[in-house]
């Protein structure tokens, strides 16, 4: 490359070039806010001068314990002040934050410990069966366990050091090093894969620091803004909102478990001014009795993803007084990266029209360099006409490194210079984007991603099983649930309480079928079963 007068001596320099990460909005916050309020926990309220010194011990302890760059470390736990404090804590020691998702089976989990290498495991006591497990299958695993609303049950946390223990062997003024590479990973997150094992999708500090600042953008999310987590910090690290609330010196109010009427006791208490969610969360709160809102006058501000809610959530939402943005993304973008950006002539339309507007994915978030609908092999792009179906593709700087350990499907991922989500959708005239059907049939509820295959395959276990498929079915509470067409082997027999019943000794709770029909299944001539025809059934039933 020929060097032109710009270039020369006007290379990179520690004066002007600082490598990107979500770590320094905790330092300006401590340095510039420390006495303003940053974590409420019940009776727990700490500032940002303790929280940071807490992170700083974390960092300290766990390079004590020998864990430094390129190390995970996996975090089993709720939405309490522990894990506010290792989103900061463990990449300030250089290591890879692992947020497990607290509603998986042990079997997955102990996959996710195994497949990324755990050198460490931050638990809460509730989940002690687990910690039991992970110790027994990984000896040389560092248990650490966090004794938040229970105490550590002596015969599964043997191994174990209690977190706050922990924290004070480690030193409050802890010298950590910044990544010499914004390319850095900082966190580790695992998909529900569509075939197989789930896939280890890896984020680093540049990413993490950008979607930081563009939920900000997004929200015009003010200064000192007071944050509800209804959303779990183990789905893509809250979409990066840990490191969102710092950069903003806000307060994370945590919650433990979601509940809608202690959401409004703590709206009202906390002053709330930020919260996402679930489809499910939303219709939870916008269906709550009236009395459980009585004394909340104040504006709040909430984000929604994953399978859009009927628009009469999102009406209705907004006559109780919360604002509504929609935003879509996938596990690989960080959360969120598009945005159903509003316009204010939407505000004078019909209101069923204005939500059906606020219920399409969107346009790019801010610090996101592109999101497209292409044609799946040409990457052209489809027609603005809302109704060519192409592949959505998002490209920019909010997207992952990779898929840890699995080059073959990191390339396929990024062929062509755009990351595939798998998600069809089609572009309105308006440049706006809206899904239409999802290519790897995923199924979306309460949220979270269920795999149809993980499902089928679960089915083919039973012995009176011989052809099984799984596709969506229309959910009031959930948005979208299982539901699973079987076939019998001739001559066998089974009841709906019993499939159900097989399949909750392999699956979480959330991915087990809500429904089964037997019959016959649709199939092509080469025997591949006609999905879209058990679609149009449910949709006969009046449940499509």
């Amino acid at each position: 490359m020929t060097q032109h007068m710009f270039d020369e001596g006007l290379g990179r320099r520690e004066a002007n070039y600082v490598p990107l990460t979500p770590i320094d909005f905790l330092v300006r916050a401590a340095q510039v806010y420390g006495e303003r309020l940053a974590i409420v926990h019940g009776d727990t309220r700490r500032n940002w001068r303790e929280t940071y010194e807490r992170a700083r011990r974390l960092a300290s302890a766990l390079h004590e314990a020998g864990i430094g760059r390129g190390d995970t470390v996996a975090a089993l736990l709720p939405n309490i002040p522990p894990m506010v404090e290792a989103h900061f804590g463990v990449p300030m020691a250089g290591a890879v934050l692992n947020t497990l998702n607290t509603r998986l089976d042990v079997p997955t989990l102990l996959f996710m410990l195994r497949h990324g290498e755990a050198k460490a495991l931050i638990v809460d006591t509730e989940y002690g069966e687990f910690a039991h497990r992970a110790a027994l299958e990984f000896p040389e695993l560092r248990v650490i366990s966090v004794a938040d609303a229970q105490p550590a049950d002596a015969a599964q946390f043997l191994r174990a050091t209690d977190y706050e223990q922990f924290l004070q062997s480690g030193d409050p003024s802890y010298e950590w090093t910044p990544p010499a590479d914004e390319w850095d990973a900082i966190a580790l997150n695992y998909t529900s894969g569509t075939t197989g094992d789930p896939k280890g999708v890896v984020y680093h500090h540049r990413g993490a620091y950008l979607n930081a600042l563009s939920n900000i953008l997004e929200w015009d999310m003010p200064k000192h803004a007071v944050y509800l987590w209804t959303l779990p910090m183990f789905h893509c690290n809250g979409w990066c909102f840990p490191w969102t609330v710092a950069a903003r010196a806000g307060v994370n109010v945590c919650l433990r478990k979601f509940d809608a009427k202690t959401v409004f006791e703590l709206i009202r208490r906390e002053h709330i001014t930020h919260y996402c969610g679930a489809p499910i969360v939303q219709s939870s709160l916008a269906n709550a009795p009236a009395e459980w809102r009585e004394g909340i006058t104040h504006r709040v501000s909430t984000m929604v993803a994953g399978a859009a809610p009927p628009p009469a959530v999102i009406a209705k939402m907004k006559q109780i007084g919360f604002d509504l943005t929609h935003v879509y993304g996938l596990t690989e973008t960080y959360g969120p990266a598009a945005v159903c950006a509003k316009q204010q002539e939407w505000d004078a339309l019909d209101e069923q029209i204005s939500a059906d507007l606020t219920a399409r994915q969107g346009v790019r978030y801010h610090l996101q360099a592109a999101v497209a609908v292409l044609d799946a092999d040409t990457l052209a792009p489809v027609p603005d006409d809302g109704e060519t179906i192409g592949e959505i593709m998002f490209r920019g700087n909010i997207c992952m490194k990779g898929y840890l350990k699995n080059e073959r499907a990191t390339e396929a991922a990024f062929k062509g210079g755009w990351f595939h989500t798998g998600d069809l959708g089609v572009r309105t005239a308006d440049g706006y984007i809206r899904i239409r059907d999802r290519s790897k049939d995923i199924i979306i509820s309460g949220g979270e991603n269920i795999s149809s295959i993980e499902v089928e395959d679960t089915l083919y276990r039973h012995p009176a099983v011989s052809v099984a498929a799984v596709v969506a079915m229309a959910d009031p509470k959930w948005g979208e649930v299982p539901c699973a067409f079987i076939e019998l082997k001739e001559g066998a027999q089974a009841t709906e309480e019993e499939i159900i019943a097989h399949c909750r000794l392999f699956l979480a709770g959330f991915k087990l079928p809500k429904a089964v029909r037997f019959g016959e299944l649709p199939k092509t001539s080469t025997g591949k079963i006609q999905k879209f025809e058990l679609r149009a059934r449910i949709k006969a039933e009046g449940k499509g």
